[in-house]
């Protein structure tokens, strides 16, 4: 019985010292799971790519992203607290993904600049818009975006988070 009581306790302190975090479905229904890891933001991630040059021309002259040099010789594309390591197909660094390929991102970039600025900008870069702008959902609220693709072909969608009538009056 006192085992018993002592486990019960060991229990309530652990399941105490978890967090609590709420999740959401596609569909809105609310689960409750407990996780002591809190992820607060991206870093960076790794796009492969059949050109490293080309793809770094692409990224700094259409999105205006800056070249990063790194260990050497190595390339990233920095943009806010954020980067993207650029990987040479066939020559990826280790580890790496399990099976890497170009063109099989689709990459949403939040940005200030107004939509028709940015669709003039891809239009004079000779990039051809695929969709937008359209409305969307994003991470924390409705978005705007424009949908294009990179020199690898992945899709990339720039947008701007909709002001509510609020924020747009003040």
């Amino acid at each position: 019985m006192a085992l018993r009581a002592v486990g019960n306790r060991l229990w309530h302190v652990h399941r105490s010292s978890l967090k609590i975090v709420s999740t959401q479905t596609l569909v809105g229904v609310k689960f409750k799971s407990t996780c002591p890891v809190e992820v607060s933001h991206l870093d960076h991630l790794v796009l492969t790519v059949k050109s490293v040059p080309d793809t770094v021309n692409f990224y700094t002259s259409v999105l205006g992203m800056d070249v990063i040099t790194f260990k050497g010789n190595r390339k990233a594309l920095g943009f806010g607290q954020q980067k993207f390591n650029l990987h040479q197909l066939g020559q990826e660094f280790e580890p790496k993904a399990k099976h890497p390929t170009s063109g099989s991102a689709d990459l949403c970039l939040i940005t200030k600049t107004p939509l028709a600025t940015v669709a003039a900008h891809l239009k004079v870069c000779g990039v051809e818009v695929e969709e937008g702008p359209v409305e969307r959902t994003g991470a924390v609220g409705t978005i705007t975006s424009l949908y294009f693709r990179d020199p690898d072909h992945n899709l990339i969608e720039v947008s701007n988070y909709n002001q509510s009538k609020s924020e747009g009056s003040s």
